[in-house]
């Protein structure tokens, strides 16, 4: 079973990852927070989590990983945390922020089998849903994402002992509003599940379009598929595409790289390969040819904005993500025709977010 620390206590935790005991460093505003600085409230945190009832009827594996999660949650107030000129306390994107420093440090400093590291990640990301939910522009959206995300019951849970954990007045109605996010995620049938869909294009059509209803069923299909690569450099991509999609025609970034001499690192140079790229796939698109895009793709917006151009062509998305364990990946880099220098692939991990399930028609990760 995979552990993120066998021996708990907060001395130990202190001893052992530096980034615990830089929490005693973080104040927080006393409205939210009058039990303390960070440290002090992570404490209460995992307690209350503790003693939550549905988190005593988890299983071991499933308890770490919520444990994992409650001790991450405000990881990075660290690096967010500002005085207001109006004297409040402020931590604004410190979620996203600390999902990002979750999914580092689970994969190069402490690795955790991915399925466990990408709940984390998720949990630790969304942390806060359940208490703004109904203050996003659209509610059932937002839902339906996360439930593809994480489980909807452990991150209710999280939330739980998150408001537990402080002391605050408004206490009580933020624990209300965990109660209603709980009842909305039954009503939507996203209680400890991913909201279903009749099908891969009703789900795409609802995601994509703004006020969409959520039970439509698209009469259009896909004309053809493409295939979205995603995966750091030295991951193995190119080998999957060998082996898995040997007939299809491949767009490659490294490809127009080699044929027009332009370096990785040469920014202005990218550009212009990026822009060629795109060209190649419109012809593709255009002819109804499926093929596949062959890029690193390690954040969500190049991502997204390949898979809206993809997707004005009636194409069906597949997004793949591949992954290596830290060490393979660094080995496999030095042995690539291209190598990646080791500064560049290490701000490529610090920025990497793997593919959401809600992200193209099929997600596959292999890992």
């Amino acid at each position: 079973m995979w552990t993120i620390s066998k021996d708990k206590s907060w001395l130990n935790l202190e001893k052992e990852f530096d980034w615990v005991k830089r929490m005693e460093e973080v104040p927080q505003d006393k409205i939210y927070h009058a039990e303390g600085n960070v440290a002090i409230h992570t404490q209460m945190v995992l307690a209350a989590l503790e003693n939550e009832p549905g988190f005593q009827k988890l299983g071991a594996q499933e308890k770490e990983i919520l444990w994992a999660s409650a001790l991450l949650h405000d990881v990075e107030k660290y690096s967010t945390t500002v005085l207001e000129e109006d004297g409040s306390i402020s931590s604004k994107g410190h979620a996203k922020k600390g999902a990002m420093k979750a999914r580092q440090f689970l994969y190069r400093d402490l690795p955790a089998p991915f399925y466990i590291r990408e709940q984390i990640v998720a949990l630790v990301r969304h942390h806060g849903l359940p208490i703004w939910l109904f203050e996003k522009p659209d509610p059932l959206k937002a839902l339906i994402m996360a439930s593809m995300d994480l489980n909807t019951e452990w991150l209710a849970l999280l939330a739980r002992a998150d408001m537990l954990g402080r002391i605050c007045e408004d206490q009580e109605a933020m624990l209300y509003r965990i109660d209603c996010f709980e009842e909305f995620c039954r009503e939507q049938g996203c209680w400890g599940q991913a909201r279903s869909f009749v099908s891969e294009d009703a789900r795409m059509y609802y995601l994509q379009k703004e006020n969409a209803y959520v039970d439509y069923v698209p009469f259009d299909t896909p004309l053809m598929e493409m295939v979205l690569m995603s995966g750091l450099p030295g991951a193995g991509k190119d080998t999957f595409i060998k082996k898995n999609f040997p007939e299809m025609e491949v767009i490659s970034l490294d490809d127009i790289r080699r044929e027009w001499g332009i370096k990785p690192t040469d920014k202005s140079g990218n550009g212009r390969v990026i822009q060629e790229a795109k060209e190649r796939a419109r012809v593709l698109l255009r002819k109804k040819i499926s093929f596949v895009w062959n890029a690193t793709n390690t954040t969500s917006q190049m991502r997204m904005q390949l898979i809206e151009l993809f997707s004005t062509y009636k194409a069906k998305v597949r997004v793949v993500y591949i992954e290596s364990p830290y060490a393979d990946l660094c080995r496999q880099n030095r042995g690539r025709e291209a190598i990646v220098p080791d500064q560049v692939l290490e701000k490529l991990i610090n920025k990497l977010e793997v593919p959401a399930l809600w992200e193209g028609h099929t997600v596959s990760y292999f890992t």
